[in-house]
């Protein structure tokens, strides 16, 4: 690291300076896809407080809602076949034993292959092509999943939709690290995210209104809810690449100062320098290597494993309270809308907080009340209050544990694998979650009940671990840079930008 006595001027390779102003000697054109002429200097906007909100409530508008009807859409494609199972699925089939419980998985250990190469490829090939493209895609898939005959061709769609779907996730969560600051980005995410939790009323409303379409062309309900869903997504997939944005400095909707004020925003939140924005294979090593990226794909598996239990079998759970098909499809509903709104008000109250553990462990803890009540000889009354516990913990801590990610790892790729790498995780946990709830074990689910709780256990352990050891991490830097200052001792920009989260002037988010 090169260490210099006195302030360091700026290197040749900056894109801007911190004051925002572009070094005149050569045209630059940056990552973010603006190009700065020669002898032309790019100051960054000053915006009043009013000129700031409704600047990020243009971006939101354009941005948030096709990425969420995306991201319902894929929720919806990926756990239907939990509502498409109640209305004639299994018994079609013939999905005995686990035949069911394998079709669920296969479909993650494709989606676990593709997650980290579809994260390297989104910025290069544009987010609105890329997400809109794997969209019409898998969207073809689960139309296509609707015609199975045999449980192999099952097995095999739900591969398919697996690769496709990869991309779609972890890609638009990168895609907001690059657009909205560290502490905005929560209630994007959890926004985003929203559209799943949304997609598991919006489901048990649909396959209710769909199992009337039984018999027609010689096909049972569960082939209409998949033909109709996916026929949906394909729509949606053709709007968003006209609608979706791209990066900030190609954002055309934006205005010259607009763009130029996001960028500078982003580029120097959490760096006096910047980060590191090219591609380098020292970039997916050194995510492989942190020891963060390993703890925080840990929670975030303790907190998937409850939220995909309730996703792929909260109607088969309600079933078992002893209420029809229909009846359990719709008393769904209640549970996902009550999630739905306390998924988006913690996340606000955590950005306001600059903070996610807290959060998280917040909703560890409701999730294990509820899956607690639902394992116990409770009333069918308290039981099914004890759904919207888990629902209400389990989707709330998910945007809490992909946003830490972000807001902690420094540098585009870096960030970029780090995020695949996470998303696998939660997979893993969606595997797990997809194989515990078995017929046999019918009301109390003793085994999934019970297996929900170790590894809701596990994260109440693993969340204040990981947030200590940050906090201590950041008062060594703390005193490595009043030492520092005492000394008159100054880091070179490139060193900063290259050491990422890991330079002295990182603080990690708690």
């Amino acid at each position: 690291m090169s260490i210099h006595t006195s302030q360091p001027s700026s290197s040749s390779d900056e894109k801007l300076r911190v004051d925002g102003e572009q070094d005149p000697s050569c045209p630059v054109v940056s990552d973010d896809g603006l190009v700065y002429s020669e002898a032309h200097h790019i100051h960054a906007p000053v915006l009043s407080p009013a000129q700031e909100r409704a600047l990020w409530w243009k971006i939101d508008w354009r941005f948030m809602p096709i990425v969420t009807l995306l991201y319902l859409c894929s929720f919806l494609d990926r756990s239907n076949i939990g509502n498409a199972k109640l209305q004639g699925l299994a018994s079609q089939l013939d999905l005995n034993g686990n035949k069911y419980n394998i079709a669920l998985t296969m479909y993650f250990v494709s989606f676990n292959v593709f997650s980290i190469p579809a994260n390297l490829v989104i910025k290069r090939l544009r987010p609105s092509r890329w997400l809109s493209s794997i969209a019409v895609v898998w969207g073809i898939i689960t139309t296509l999943q609707g015609l199975a005959k045999t449980y192999p061709q099952l097995v095999g769609v739900r591969i398919c939709l697996g690769v496709f779907e990869a991309g779609l996730g972890c890609g638009v969560y990168y895609t907001l690290s690059l657009w909205y600051p560290r502490y905005m980005l929560q209630t994007r995410i959890a926004i985003f995210w929203a559209g799943a939790t949304f997609a598991g009323a919006f489901s048990g409303l649909l396959a209710y209104g769909i199992s009337f379409m039984s018999g027609t062309g010689g096909l049972l309900g569960w082939s209409w809810i998949f033909i109709i869903e996916g026929l949906f997504t394909v729509a949606v997939g053709i709007i968003a690449y006209f609608v979706l944005p791209d990066l900030p400095g190609t954002a055309d909707f934006l205005t010259t100062e607009e763009r130029a004020y996001v960028i500078h925003r982003k580029k120097y939140d959490n760096s006096s320098v910047g980060e590191e924005e090219h591609f380098e294979w020292r970039h997916v090593k050194e995510a492989l290597l942190d020891w963060q990226v390993w703890a925080l794909s840990c929670i975030h598996a303790t907190i998937s494993t409850p939220v995909y239990g309730i996703a792929f079998f909260l109607p088969t759970i309600i079933n078992g309270f002893g209420f029809n098909t229909a009846i359990s499809q719709l008393l769904t509903v209640p549970v996902y809308l009550v999630a739905v709104i306390m998924v988006v008000v913690l996340a606000v109250w955590a950005d306001r907080a600059h903070m996610r553990s807290p959060f998280i462990f917040l909703g560890l803890t409701l999730a294990a009340i509820g899956y607690g009540i639902n394992i116990s000889t409770a009333p069918i009354g308290v039981k099914y209050f004890g759904t919207f516990l888990t629902a209400i913990g389990g989707y709330s801590a998910f945007p809490a544990t992909i946003s830490w990610v972000p807001n902690n790892v420094s540098g585009h790729y870096k960030r970029a694998v780090a995020l695949g790498h996470v998303v696998i995780f939660g997979n893993i946990g969606g595997i797990i979650g997809g194989n515990v709830f078995r017929l046999q074990d019918q009301p109390r689910f003793l085994l999934g009940n019970g297996l929900e709780l170790l590894f809701i256990g596990i994260g109440l352990v693993l969340t204040p671990s990981v947030a200590l050891t940050y906090r201590r991490i950041n008062k060594g830097r703390d005193e490595q840079a009043l030492e520092a200052h005492k000394r008159g001792v100054k880091y070179a920009p490139e060193d900063i930008r290259r050491l990422g989260d890991r330079a002295p002037d990182f603080r990690y988010t708690l």
